[in-house]
């Protein structure tokens, strides 16, 4: 499913990203006009903001870098930039409004898709420099564009389900769920008077005795989770180290091991859940496929769309 995600997030904030601004300029250089779009002027600040925005580098490095590719990156980012200008004046002029409540619903189809949680979404957003607040601002974006194309393109776009059941059955390595098992264990660790061994056979005669393994594990364990019992919650079975997983392949949930000695102590580990390998079936999956067809049939209608917008417009690119 890692590719799903990774088309359906870069979509949102890619495509988005087009219609993004900059703060005015202070510097006079930087006031200096670049481009006239109708009755809108487009200056050299805006354009070195958003070269920095989408390259990460200031524009005077990557120039130093490579002339060549500077000149290249310089002029098709305009060229986004003038696209920019005419379709937020389309949208002005068609008066599309986009709610909060419409941004908080587009938000919960991308995590539902995506398998994401709110702290997933969040975390992932901080790690690529992106507040929550603004990821929602280029979602506000994203859907005023669709709206937009809503207006602009009459002919209803149409997703076949013969399209959808091909791309799953040539995709299945995308919707596989990784096998993982929930755990709970008692660490046993040499610190007291008596043998580990004579402890873990003590502790397995009270367990099947009928003693909570819960109970046991908070009064005993040294390990991770003791106070919680002993869970230690889920791992992927692929995380898991041979010797143990061996184990686990052998029991079933609610399961409790024989007594396991490691170097450093002995665990008793039982096995809560076990969710084996699968692939989601294409019920599971159907909308985020469509989501897919859809945003590459909008893409291709709205570039068609907006080359006709621009060549009615009146600019000027001034260098």
């Amino acid at each position: 499913m890692r590719g799903l995600k990774v088309f359906n997030v870069l979509f949102f904030l890619t495509a988005s990203a087009f219609f993004c601004y900059p703060s005015p300029a202070l510097a006079e250089t930087s006031n200096r006009v670049v481009a006239i779009v109708n009755d809108e002027v487009i200056t050299l600040y805006e354009l070195n903001g958003r070269m920095k925005e989408l390259t990460g580098l200031d524009p005077a490095e990557l120039r130093l870098r490579d002339e060549k590719k500077y000149l290249e990156t310089r002029r098709s980012i305009l060229n986004r930039l003038i696209e920019d200008r005419l379709t937020l004046d389309k949208i002005r002029q068609l008066g599309v409004k986009v709610t909060p409540q419409q941004v908080d619903s587009a938000i919960e189809r991308i995590k539902k898709n995506n398998g994401l949680t709110q702290e997933d979404l969040i975390a992932g957003l901080k790690k690529g420099g992106m507040t929550y607040d603004s990821y929602r601002d280029k979602i506000k974006v994203q859907i005023e564009r669709m709206e937009l194309i809503n207006f602009a393109v009459k002919s209803k776009i149409i997703i076949r389900e013969e399209d959808i059941t091909e791309y799953y059955n040539n995709h299945r390595d995308e919707f596989i769920v990784k096998g993982k098992v929930h755990l709970a264990i008692i660490v046993l660790k040499q610190g007291g008077s008596g043998s580990l061994s004579s402890q873990a056979e003590d502790i397995i005669a009270r367990l099947k005795g009928g003693e909570d393994f819960g109970e046991l594990a908070r009064k005993f364990s040294k390990g991770p989770g003791a106070e919680d019992g002993g869970d230690v919650g889920f791992f992927k079975t692929s995380q898991i180290d041979p010797k143990l997983r061996e184990i686990i392949k052998k029991m079933s949930p609610g399961d409790i091991s024989e007594p396991i000695v490691r170097p450093s102590g002995i665990q008793i580990v039982k096995l809560i859940d076990n969710q084996e390998e699968r692939v989601k079936p294409i019920e599971e999956v159907r909308d985020a496929i469509y989501q897919i067809f859809y945003q590459k049939e909008v893409n291709k209608r709205y570039s068609a769309w907006i080359k006709e917008l621009t060549d009615k417009a009146y600019t000027k690119i001034i260098f």
